[in-house]
C-alpha cells in the first residue's frame, strides 16, 4: 500500500499572507506557515492545528490497520525443517531467496529420527512449510501419519527408478549414501591384520574389541545397518551374528559423531573399524590437512551387507506457502544444488546430470549389491528389530 498521502491544512484566513511548507514530522503532509499572526489569530490557528493533528493521527492509524490486514509489503518467509546435518552453500540459499523474494528459515530438529517424530507430533500444527532429510528407515512413519502433501517435481522423472521407487508422489528423493564399515588402513597394518571382507570376518577373534557401532535406537546409521544385517543374514540368523559380535568385544555408542571422532583410531580412539559411510574415505582425502593424494581409510563392502540410505524432501501438509515449498524442492533437485551436496553432506546426488568430486569415484565407489529392504517392511518391523537387538547386545 502506498502511504504517500498528501494532506493539506485548511486556511483559517484566506486573506492573510501565507506560504506552504513540508512538515518535518510527516513527509507526505503539509502545514500552513503564517506571516506575523496576531495573538488572536495565533490562538485560533493553534486550536485548528490540534484538530488537524488529531485527524492526521487518526488517518495514520487507519492506514496502519489496512496495512496489517493486507500483509503490507513484508517479505514472505519459507520455513524449511531439516535434520542437524543439513548443509548447503549459503550463496545458493541467497540466490533462491532473491529469485523468489522470500526469506528462507532453516529449522533443525535433531537427527532424522527425532525430526520425523517431531513432524508426526506437530502434523496438526505444522512448524514449517517444507522438510528435508526424512530417510527410508523412517519414511513410512511420516507417510502413514499424513505429514506430506502430494507433489512430483518435473525433474523427478530423471532420477533413477531404484531411488525414486518409494514415496508415492508425496516425497522427492534428494540424495543417497551407503552405510557400511570403514577401517583405519595404517592401524590395521600396524597390528598386522588384513582388513575384514565380510560381516562374518568381524566376529573372528583376531578382530576382538576393534569394532565400534552406533545404537540403532538413537542413531540413523545404526538403524540402517541393523536393517542391513536382517537382509544379509535373514530374520532367523541376524540375532546370532549380533550375539557373536557382543562376545567379540563390540563397542556401542549413541551416535555417529562419537563413534567416528572419539572411538575411531584415525581420530585417536581405540577401534580401527567404525560403522560410518562409504563416502567417509573420500572426505578424509578431500579435506586432509596437510593435503594427501590417498585416503587414510577404506570401506568394507560385503554384498547385501551395505544399506543404501535415501533422503527425501516433501511439502508439509497445511503449509501456507505451497508454491514456494514446491519451488524449494525443485531447487534442491537443480544441478547447482545437486553438485554442492556431495562436498557439503558426504552423500551422492540423485540428479544424474550432477557431477561428483573425483575422490568419490576413487575412494568411495560402491559396486556391490545393497541390502534390499522396503520402507513398508522397515515400518512393520523397526521397533521389533530394535527391541531384539537391545536384548541381544545390551542386556
Amino acid at each position: 500500500m502506498n502511504l504517500t498521502t498528501f494532506i493539506r491544512a485548511e486556511e483559517s484566513d484566506p486573506e492573510a499572507p501565507h506560504t506552504f511548507a513540508r512538515s518535518p514530522g510527516f513527509p507526505g503532509s503539509f502545514f500552513v506557515a503564517r506571516d506575523a499572526p496576531n495573538e488572536t489569530r495565533r490562538r485560533k490557528e493553534l486550536g485548528e492545528m490540534s484538530i488537524r493533528v488529531g485527524l492526521f493521527a487518526g488517518l495514520l492509524a487507519i492506514a496502519g490497520l489496512a496495512m496489517a490486514a493486507c500483509g503490507g509489503d513484508e517479505k514472505k518467509t519459507l520455513t524449511v525443517i531439516t535434520h542437524d546435518s543439513f548443509a548447503l552453500n549459503e550463496e545458493l540459499i541467497r540466490e533462491f531467496e532473491a529469485e523468489h523474494d522470500v526469506t528462507v528459515k532453516l529449522l533443525a530438529k535433531g537427527d532424522a529420527g527425532a525430526m520425523t517424530t517431531s513432524l508426526v507430533l506437530t502434523k496438526d500444527r505444522p512448524e514449517g512449510d517444507v522438510v528435508f532429510g526424512v530417510d527410508n528407515t523412517f519414511l513410512s512413519r511420516a507417510l502413514d501419519a499424513g505429514v506430506f502433501e502430494q507433489y512430483e517435481p518435473p525433474l523427478l522423472k530423471g532420477v533413477p527408478a531404484e531411488i525414486r521407487g518409494e514415496g508415492g508422489g508425496f516425497v522427492t528423493p534428494i540424495d543417497y549414501g551407503f552405510v557400511n564399515f570403514n577401517y583405519d588402513i595404517a592401524e590395521l597394518k600396524e597390528r598386522g591384520l588384513e582388513p575384514p571382507r565380510t560381516l562374518e570376518d568381524l566376529a573372528e577373534a583376531r578382530y576382538r574389541g576393534l569394532t565400534v557401532v552406533e545404537n540403532p535406537a538413537s542413531s540413523s546409521p545404526g538403524l540402517a545397518f541393523l536393517v542391513a544385517t536382517v537382509a544379509y543374514f535373514g530374520e532367523s540368523r541376524y540375532r546370532e551374528w549380533w550375539r557373536s559380535m557382543r562376545e567379540n568385544g563390540l563397542v556401542v555408542v549413541d551416535g555417529w559423531e562419537t563413534a567416528y571422532y572419539t572411538n575411531f583410531s584415525l581420530n585417536g580412539g581405540e577401534q580401527p573399524i567404525v560403522l560410518s559411510y562409504a563416502t567417509s574415505p573420500a572426505f578424509e582425502q578431500l579435506f586432509a590437512d596437510p593435503p594427501r593424494d590417498d585416503a587414510p581409510t577404506a570401506n568394507i563392502l560385503p554384498a547385501k551387507g551395505v544399506f543404501r540410505q535415501i533422503e527425501y524432501a516433501g511439502v508439509i501438509k497445511g503449509t501456507k506457502q505451497r508454491e514456494l515449498a514446491r519451488e524449494f524442492i525443485d531447487f534442491l533437485l537443480s544441478v547447482p544444488v545437486q553438485e554442492d551436496i556431495p562436498a557439503q553432506m558426504a552423500v551422492y546426488p540423485v540428479n544424474p546430470e550432477a557431477k561428483v568430486p573425483e575422490a568419490f569415484s576413487r575412494f568411495s565407489e560402491v559396486k556391490v549389491a545393497v541390502a534390499e529392504v522396503g520402507a513398508g517392511e522397515i515400518a512393520a518391523n523397526r521397533q521389533k528389530w530394535i527391541d531384539e537387538w537391545t536384548r541381544v547386545v545390551l542386556r
